[in-house]
């Protein structure tokens, strides 16, 4: 054997031995140039694996980013979820104190009217753009009280 084949056959050899002692961490970090340049004289077979194992390295880096990047998105939903549903008890609460401010005004109202028909106590109807948004009805009305002459 010519000294010549012989250096290549040690060379490959060294190849191969290098490349598959290239620990995961090492082969995914490795560029595609880096790759090519280490798999250069090796067997077409051991070309095929060590980039199958390469790619398939890189694919469980890419699903453990993504589960872990879809764990976070959850965990930041359910935050804003817990917040909302605290804002939707909050703005409850609020509306049902206001819904009782309501009905103790309309109660109010309800007891001058009659107050003032008792007492004959003339009642004028204020214009719309007068009547306050919050009786919710159109015959609202302003109480003018006149000393009576009895």
């Amino acid at each position: 054997m010519s000294k010549k084949i012989f250096l290549s056959q040690c060379k490959s050899e060294a190849r191969a031995l290098s490349a598959a002692q290239i620990s995961d961490d090492e082969l995914v970090a490795m560029t595609v140039k880096e790759l090519n340049k280490l798999l250069k004289g090796l067997p077409r077979e051991e070309m095929i694996k060590l980039k199958q194992r390469r790619r398939t390295l890189k694919n469980r880096g890419y699903a453990a980013n993504c589960r872990e990047k879809r764990m976070s998105q959850k965990e930041e939903l359910e935050t804003e979820k817990e917040r909302l549903r605290a804002e939707v008890h909050r703005l409850q609460r609020e509306n049902d104190v206001v819904k009782m401010e309501l009905t103790s005004l309309k109660n109010k109202y309800d007891a001058l009217q009659r107050f003032a028909e008792v007492n004959r106590i003339k009642v004028l109807t204020p214009p719309m753009f007068l009547t306050p948004p919050h009786f919710g009805h159109r015959d609202s009305m302003i109480v003018k009280s006149e000393p009576s002459q009895a």
